[in-house]
């Protein structure tokens, strides 16, 4: 019996084609790339987990407004219904200015700018998505003082319909001094780390991948950083090529 005349099965050996080779390179890269994300989600999670520290001389960083019930509704029947009603749909905006008086955007080449004008604010306005969605904490009967109203974006090119409070009028703005009484903690380690972390990410450019490896999406590199290595052109070239360059700008200055 001729031994060279014997079948020769492959599959037994299990060899790995070029495709399956490069495939699994790709699965183990993308596998490392999760064990970043799940390292980088623990660190942040232990800065959101550090406590705040108390000042002990606590100081002032400009105003912040909000609203308040009206002297008189606090007098009546409802006025805890409304006190109740407004901590779910209060807002507060901060600015370093006691008059809250911001530049007026000039629109036009033609049209002169007026001088600051005071900013506006109002009561939290609820989309459609968020009024039917099980997030929202207001019940029936404060659902009854809200109305269906049609708004218009900010650059004007969009309509969308939101829920608007009936009666804003049952409040009233008032400023107050912004009091920093505590600070976060700082871990020093903790920050070195998630620095590290980021620099590897960044120099690599690994973030894209990531984002597309939990579902945030791909920007297709719009508005992105220039690398460095584009970003300074004679770092990448010779010497040679460099003083080439300088002689001839001296022959042509000359």
């Amino acid at each position: 019996m001729d031994n060279y005349e014997q079948s020769f099965d492959v599959l037994q050996y299990r060899l790995k084609s070029a495709r399956r080779k490069k495939r699994l390179q790709k699965k183990d890269f993308d596998k490392q790339l999760i064990q970043i994300i799940k390292k980088e989600r623990l660190l942040w999670q232990k800065r959101r987990d550090l406590p705040m520290i108390p000042l002990e001389n606590p100081y002032q960083k400009g105003w912040k407004r909000h609203f308040v019930v009206r002297e008189d509704i606090k007098r009546s029947s409802s006025a805890g219904f409304f006190t109740t009603l407004l901590e779910k749909i209060n807002t507060v905006q901060h600015h370093p200015d006691k008059s809250f008086k911001v530049k007026k955007r000039r629109r036009g080449s033609r049209k002169r700018s007026k001088g600051p004008e005071v900013k506006r604010q109002f009561l939290q306005e609820f989309s459609e998505w968020h009024w039917n969605h099980h997030s929202l904490k207001l019940t029936e009967l404060e659902k009854v003082h809200f109305h269906l109203y049609e708004k218009t974006s900010k650059d004007g090119k969009q309509k969308c319909f939101v829920y608007r409070f009936n009666e804003p009028w049952r409040y009233v703005l008032q400023v107050k001094p912004h009091i920093i009484t505590e600070v976060k903690m700082v871990d020093g380690l903790l920050e070195q780390e998630i620095q590290l972390l980021d620099n590897y990410i960044t120099n690599h450019y690994l973030q894209c991948r990531m984002n597309k490896l939990i579902g945030r999406g791909y920007s297709y590199g719009w508005g992105q950083e220039v690398k460095p290595r584009y970003r300074f052109p004679t770092q990448n070239r010779t010497l040679s090529a460099l003083l080439e360059e300088c002689a001839n700008d001296k022959q042509q200055q000359y």
